[in-house]
Order: structure tokens, then sequence, then C-alpha cells
């Protein structure tokens, strides 16, 4: 029995019967001798059998009672690991790790995630025992350090390759001058003497190639294989027979049959090849490195009223800022006092200015154009919405597509097939095809190893996921992970509520018709001072549309009718065609106004009918537009509303929808999504209200406008930073790129394979050559996935 003690923190308990469930649910267990439950410190304390119990199945446990275990994330650099096998070799065994819920690691960018029970683990348990196996980890406590960690890698890297290319050049100089075409080479004598070539090989082959044979290592260690082993086995093949052949022909001058330059070659190449992936990977990241770069370092100010220059770090909620034109805004903030026009391109896509005033919102990293603004620090740090948007995209480009498990599950079982496949063709080679002559084989043989190196294989998804994610954020699209990235693609059905996402969400004044006798001028005047007596919506919008300037001395709501207000001395009706059945009236064109969806609201002066004013929620200006693309990319579009079936279609006929669903309550929305979902459909939705939370969470693929409610953002897959729906559009056709791009990267990577293999096992590869197809199979990879970075979503 292997007992064990820990702690969960449980959240969710509101009461001491709550403790009292989850401590009998977590005795029950099988291997679980004792559990004591605090409400008061809302901790769990048990003790288990190791090998009976886990921790994930007590957070199960927990979970299924209704309550939560509290985890923390820790994200780090890892640095060390050359293929596929490598991450997923230190993925399996963090998740391994008694305490840890899920650790996702990534090859691409060289990171790691994981969440984990923070009163059984720390973040150091974590770099340690990573470098156990035999890499190198740094916690990513600040962005900037772990950069600056990558930066000095591939300062490394490059520096290697110059001191291993300048060792190399000699013996491939030598290399050359054996063939035919080339006898007209000129070639130091010293140069042909194998222990002159010897000692150059020997530094490249034991320092520069050290960390193929520690990685080749630790992997054997583990009772796993990857790409340094491939490539500590066909470089030392070579070296070592090489140096068997300088002492078997000892008292020789001349180099007799050597491969020195094989393994040097092979090295060089293949770490000419990393740094080109190294640097190529890291533009992948740029997104995230432009986002970090816009918010400045220092804000002005205001103290004891004087503005001093700060630091950002020192701001505080609640500090008053002075941002001057043309400067960055340090925070997320609230406009106290100016005018301005403020460049929020960074966030939204858009690149027309938005103008603000007193009372708007500004964030952190746009730019303020031509006014000078007095602003409130709302949120800072950590809580602003770049920071927000920066966090999002890097758990998008870290997390794993569905599709990245078909090439984990290839790369686990490459590496041994290889080495099974290089023996068969030494054995081959050594007695069918070049009966005893060691020196073919053993070239083909290395030409195997080096060939089949499944670099390509495992940057296939992780780079095109990078740069897919990156460039939609880029252009106000936030894919929360890489699995909705991949999924939008199958959707064929989308589901936009109206209001707000089809609809501006607000409602203005349309028409404005006077009736005979009156001023419209002095009507929208009067129409507008008694109607700002309300907080009606439609009221609203009638007060914005006049001039509220008239004294209203007497104001009172009908309910379900309208108002009646007496302003300066006259007394005026306004509301619905039942609150003027003393008067006649003229409603010759109510009828079509509200034919096309519009709320007709009727107004009286004195007892007299004065005229009709129509409100109605706008539709977005490239809605149409936006829908007609959908269209062209197969989806089958819905509108789903709550309003009465005659305004749902005269909204839908403006904007092309043929399939309208209104009357729907808001708890029954969700069931509207799931009912499509029996039909077969992939469904995606957009919303931005609070009653669209659960639609969203139920569609396949939740899509929350930015101007929504962060209920529904939180509800959803993807956030859409501008209240526009061609972002929707972006979305799909970006998913269906990324995808796209993740498949030519996996096809090249594995017909590379399948044709490379056979055509060095069959001679017709040098070893070196091998090395160099190799290195740029994996650069070639990243460049593709490259491509989406210069993607345009908008039409």
């Amino acid at each position: 029995m292997s007992e064990k003690q820990t702690e969960l923190a449980i959240t969710g308990m509101t009461c001491a019967a709550c403790a009292n469930r989850v401590e009998k649910g977590l005795s029950k267990m099988p291997g679980v001798s004792e559990a004591t439950v605090n409400f008061a410190t809302e901790k769990a304390s048990v003790v288990y059998d190791g090998e009976q119990a886990s921790l994930k199945d007590m957070e199960q446990k927990v979970e299924q009672l209704g309550y939560g275990v509290r985890q923390d994330e820790v994200d780090f650099t890892i640095q060390g690991m050359t293929c596929a096998n490598c991450s997923a070799r230190i993925e399996k065994v963090l998740n391994k790790m008694d305490g840890v819920n899920l650790a996702n690691v990534n090859l691409a960018m060289e990171t790691g995630h994981v969440t984990y029970n923070p009163n059984t683990l720390t973040p150091e348990d974590f770099v340690k025992k990573i470098q156990s196996m035999g890499y190198d980890a740094v916690l990513n406590q600040e962005n900037e350090e772990a950069e600056d960690y990558k930066t000095q890698e591939i300062r490394k890297k490059t520096r290697m390759f110059w001191i291993s290319a300048a060792l190399s050049l000699p013996l491939l100089w030598t290399m050359f001058s054996h063939f035919t075409f080339t006898s007209w080479m000129y070639v130091p004598e010293f140069l042909m003497n194998p222990f002159v070539q010897w000692a150059l090989a020997t530094p490249v082959q034991f320092w520069i190639g050290a960390t193929f044979y520690k990685g080749a290592y630790f992997a054997l260690r583990n009772r796993s294989a990857n790409m340094d082993v491939l490539v500590a086995l066909g470089t030392s093949a070579a070296y070592f027979y090489s140096v068997y052949l300088v002492f078997a022909h000892l008292g020789s001058t001349h180099a007799m049959g050597l491969y020195f330059e094989t393994s040097a070659i092979l090295i060089t190449l293949i770490l000419l090849g990393k740094v080109f992936e190294a640097r190529a990977k890291g533009r992948s990241s740029d997104a995230i490195r432009k986002l970090m770069k816009l918010q400045p370092e220092t804000a002005l100010v205001e103290r004891s009223g004087e503005a001093v220059i700060t630091p950002i770090s020192e701001v505080r909620t609640g500090d008053i800022l002075l941002i001057k034109p043309g400067a960055s805004i340090p925070v997320d903030a609230a406009v106290i006092s100016g005018n301005s026009a403020v460049d929020e391109s960074m966030l939204t896509g858009e690149s027309l200015p938005v103008d603000k005033e007193s009372g708007d919102p500004v964030y952190a990293a746009t730019v303020n154009s031509n006014g000078s603004l007095r602003v409130r620090a709302d949120k800072v740090g950590k809580d602003t919405v770049l920071s927000n948007i920066i966090r999002v995209v890097e758990q998008a480009q870290g997390s794993k597509a569905p599709i990245q498990r078909l090439a984990d599950q290839i790369s686990g079982i490459f590496v041994p097939i290889v080495v099974g496949i290089a023996i068969v063709t030494f054995i081959v080679w050594y007695f069918l095809v070049a009966p005893g002559n060691f020196a073919a084989a053993l070239e083909s043989t290395i030409a195997v190893l080096v060939i089949a190196c499944p670099c390509a294989l495992g940057l296939a998804t992780p780079t095109s996921i990078m740069a897919g994610s990156g460039r939609s954020a880029e252009q106000g699209v936030l894919f929360k992970t890489a699995e909705s990235l991949e999924n939008t693609k199958h959707i064929d059905t989308i589901v936009l509520d109206k209001t707000g996402t089809i609809t501006n969400g607000r409602p203005v004044v349309t028409d404005f018709i006077g009736a005979d006798g009156f001023d419209p001028e002095e009507l929208k005047n009067l129409a507008a001072s008694a109607e700002s007596q309300s907080e009606h919506p439609v009221a609203q919008a009638i007060a914005d549309y006049g001039v509220a300037n008239r004294n209203v001395s007497r104001f009172e709501a009908v309910p379900g009718h309208g108002i009646r207000a007496e302003v300066e001395g006259r007394e005026i009706l306004m509301g619905n065609r039942r609150l003027m059945e003393s008067l006649t009236i003229d409603d010759s064109r109510a009828a079509s106004l509200e034919e096309d969806g519009k709320t007709v609201m009727y107004m009286a002066v004195d007892g007299k009918f004065a005229g009709l004013i129509a409100v109605a929620d706008t539709i977005k200006d490239n809605a149409a537009e936006a829908v007609g693309e959908m269209k062209k990319l197969g989806l089958r579009v819905v509108m789903l509303t709550g309003d009465q079936e005659r305004t749902a279609q005269a909204i839908a006929r403006q904007v092309g929808i043929d399939n309208v669903i209104s009357g729907v309550l808001p708890a029954e929305k969700a069931d509207v999504i799931a009912n499509l979902q029996k039909e077969g459909r992939k469904v995606a939705m957009a919303g931005d209200g609070l009653n669209d939370a659960p639609a969203l969470a139920t569609a396949d693929i939740g899509m929350a406008m930015g101007t929504g409610t962060a209920i529904a953002i939180e509800a959803s897959d993807i956030t859409l930073m501008q209240g526009d729906l061609m972002r929707v559009v972006d979305a799909v056709r970006m998913s269906r790129m990324t995808v796209k791009n993740i498949k030519q990267n996996l096809f090249w990577a594995l017909a590379y394979n399948s044709f490379g293999i056979p055509i060095a096992a069959a001679g017709f590869l040098a070893p070196w050559l091998a090395g160099a197809a190799m290195a740029f199979s994996s650069v070639s990879v990243v460049m593709n996935a490259l491509r989406l970075q210069r993607v345009k979503l908008e039409k």
C-alpha cells in the first residue's frame, strides 16, 4: 500500500451541509482511507492509496457532486525539443504527475502549459521534472523574459552553426575532389591526411553534436525514441567507421574512403535547418509580440494637481491620466473630459477612428488621434482588454487541434519503425545488393536514418495554428482554442440573433410624418421634450431625434399605451392607437410602416392628431453584404429572435435571410440550437446578449460579438471584437484556410518521408543530401504555415 495525503481547494460550497456532502462522497471512494472537509477554509484533506486512487479521480468525484476544485495554471518555455516525439514525451510525463489536471506541450512555440493542484505541486516541480528528462525549462513569469530566452537560443544555434560550418567545409572540399567532374579542383595536401580530417570532424561530432547525444540518451532512458536517436545513430556510424579505417590503414598519409565529412556535414546541415526553423517559428508568434509592444511603458498621471510621468506598472485603478494627441492610451479607462477620435484598429481591425467624449470607454494600446483627453483608469495590468486578447491568443496557440492527434500518433511509432527499416536496409545491402561492401551498406543506412527524422510532421499542425490564430487576432477575431479554430470549418448552419447582431441594438426614429397644420420642427421638439422624461428605449430614441429644450410641467406614463405630458402649457399625447380612441386620426401610413417592422407612435397636441412617428432598430451597415458572403460559403443562415413574426420577417427581407425563427423566449434559444443539431447540422451561433449565453454554449461554435456582455463572451468559442457580421465571415474563412494549410503540411511531411525513405534505402541519396533534405523539409512546413500571416480577411 502506497499511502499518500493531499489537499484539495473546493469551490462552490455554500453551507456546512455542502462540506459534509463532499466529505461523504470522497470517503466512499475506493482507496480513500480518510477524508475531512473544512467549510470555513474550503479545503479537503484526503489520505488515500496511490495505487487505487488518484487526484484526478477525486477531482472528478467533487465535480460529479456539483462543486469544483481550484486549479492553478503555469506556462514555461522549453528548450531542447527536436521533434514531435520530444513534446509528446514531456507532455505524457507531466500528465502522469500526481496533481496535474492537464498538460499541453507545443513543439512549434517551444512552450508548455499545465493546469495543476497548487496544494500538491509548485511550478518549480515541473521545471525540475522537465530538466530530469534532459530538456531545459524556464517559467514564463514575464513574457519578455521568455522572449529573451528564445532570442539567446537562436543566437547560440547560429553561432554553433558557423563554427560547425568552418570545421566541415574543408571536409566537404576533400569530398568533392573525389568526383571525376571535379578533378580540376586543387586540394591542399594536408587536408587529405586522415588525422587532419579526424581532428576536424571530432569537435563537430562531440561538441557541436553533443545536443543530439544528450537528447538521444534521455529519450532512450525514458524508453522512447526521437529525432536525436536517428541523428546520433547515423552520424556516429559514419564517424566511428571512419575512425576504424584510420587505424586499419595506419601509415597511409591519404584518406582511404573515410566518412568524416558525412557525419560533420550532416550535423552542420541539421543545425542550419534548426536555425532557419527557429527564426521562422519566431515569426509565427509575431502577432503576440506586436500586441505586447503596443502598450506604452509610461503614463501621464495626475499627482497632487500635476501631470507626472509614471511607469505603467505603478498606475492604479482610479488614477486620473492625461492623454495627449498622438499618444497611446496606457490603460482601460473612461473619459472624464475632452473630445477626440481614437484609433482602435489594433483591437477591432476597424481602420476608422472612433469619436470619444465624456463617459465613453477607451482601451489600452489604442491611439488618441487629435484631441486631449482626461481619463479615469478602470482596468490596469492583466485586467485590460489588450491583456485578455494576448491571453486568449496564447491559449489558442498553445492548445492542440483535434487533427494534431493523428500527427502525434504517427510520430509516437515512427522512429522505432525507421530504425527497423535502417537495419533491414543494411542487411539487404551488405548481403544481397553489394555483398561484403560495408561502406555502401553504411551509406544507405545512414541516409535512411537521417531523411526519416519526423521534424516536419511534428511542426505541421502547431505552426499553422499559431499563424492562423495570430493573424485572426490582428483582424479582431479571437479563437479561444485550437479546437474551435479547427471545428469552425465544419459548420454548415449559422444562427444569428437579431438584436445587437443583425441590428444595432438600439431603436432610432426612422420616419416622422406631421399632420396638416403643424410645424414639423415644432412637433419634433415637443415630442423630444415630453419623451425625455421617460426611460423607455423608444422614448429615448424620440428624445434624441429632436431637441428637448421645452419646459415639462407634468408627465404621466400610461402603462401599455404611452404617455401624457404638459409641455409649456400644451397637452401632449404620445402612444399607440388605443391612446387616441377619442380623436380623429389619419393612420393611412401606419400599416405600411408596421409592415416594414417599425413601431408606430401616434402624437396628439391639445386634443388634435398631430402626426406619426416610426421607430425601429436599424440594421447594421454591412449586414446584408455579410449574409450574402455567408451564403457564398455554403452556409444556411437562420435569424433567431423574440420579436413578432411580422417584424422579424421585415428585418430578414432587408438582409436577405430566408430562414426565420421568431417569438422565441430567451430560455428557448438553446432548445432551437439543439433541435437544429438533432437534424444533423453543425451549428454556429452569433449573439451578444446575456440571454444568448445558453445558446452560445449549446452551439457547436459560439461566436460572441465583442460589443456584447461579458457572460456572452465567456460562453463563446470565438470573440468578434467588433459588432460586425463580416467578422463572422472572417472566422469561417480563417478556419477553412488554416485547416487546409494544416492538411497541406501533413501531406507534404508524410509524402516526404514516404518517398524519401525508399529512395535513400535504394542508395540513390547520399547521406549529406538526405541531411539537407531533412533540415529544409521542416523549414518548408513552417514557411507554408507563415503564408497565413499574409491573409487578407476583409473583403
